[in-house]
């Protein structure tokens, strides 16, 4: 199982993702915004990552490039989980995927929680 930084404003989805996470066996770590999931993830080294795109003091898209700013964060997995329609990023999403290391784009009111207990199953290392 993974050590998941989980960065999502919303209170009550932020719990209910970090339960259904917790009892897949992962280690979460839950923030609420981008500069914090800056400090927890230089304290914990994730190794991958759920965000939200729509943050309340940064964009998604901000915290992206200050996270691959960071060498020993350059191959952690992103998902991205977010209200914002993967339509609005259709001419980004090469620079998503190729540059900003997002391995799926789940959006939210049409991906389940088992949809993204499964994308993060799919996209967790594998530990020895």
């Amino acid at each position: 199982m993974a050590d998941i930084l989980l960065i999502e404003p919303d209170k009550l989805l932020a719990e209910t993702y970090f339960l259904a996470l917790d009892q897949a066996g992962h280690r979460v770590m839950a923030c609420a915004g981008a500069q914090s999931a800056i400090l927890v993830a230089d304290r914990h080294q994730p190794e991958l990552v759920i965000l939200e795109l729509q943050l309340v003091e940064h964009s998604g898209i901000e915290f992206l490039y200050e996270f691959r700013s960071y060498p020993e964060w350059q191959d952690i997995a992103v998902i991205v989980n977010s209200f914002v329609p993967p339509s609005e990023f259709s001419a980004s999403q090469e620079l998503l995927r190729d540059e900003l290391g997002v391995v799926a784009y789940l959006y939210k009111p049409r991906a389940s929680l088992q949809q993204l207990l499964g994308t993060v199953s799919k996209h967790s290392p594998v530990k020895a």
